[in-house]
């Protein structure tokens, strides 16, 4: 027998190779915008928030939830903000008459 061997030494490490391919294979699960147009509301913190789902096009569908969560909740925000914002004041309503015929 002979002491030469083209294998790794006794108690040493052997990383294997790393294969890479010739050609970048299609991932069908890979983030892609949808293309969806989005037009504008004229209310800037709505159209702010409608933008925002932009960013879900370039993650992966896990991110996805913190989007619309973030999303839904600045939607939530300004439809709540229209309840707070005063109004035109109540109509005065007539006085009570003291004026007791009877």
């Amino acid at each position: 027998m002979s002491d030469s061997h083209a294998g790794p030494a006794e108690g040493e490490t052997v990383e294997p190779e790393l294969q890479v391919p010739d050609e970048p294979s299609y991932d069908p699960a890979a983030p892609a915008p949808l293309g969806v147009e989005r037009t504008p509301t004229g209310n800037a913190e709505v159209d702010a928030c409608l933008a925002r789902l932009g960013d879900a096009d370039h993650l992966a569908t896990d991110g996805h939830i913190e989007v619309y969560e973030d999303v839904h909740r600045g939607l939530r925000d300004a439809l709540t903000a229209l309840d707070q914002r005063p109004g035109p004041p109540a109509p005065a309503t007539a006085p009570a008459s003291s004026d007791n015929r009877s």
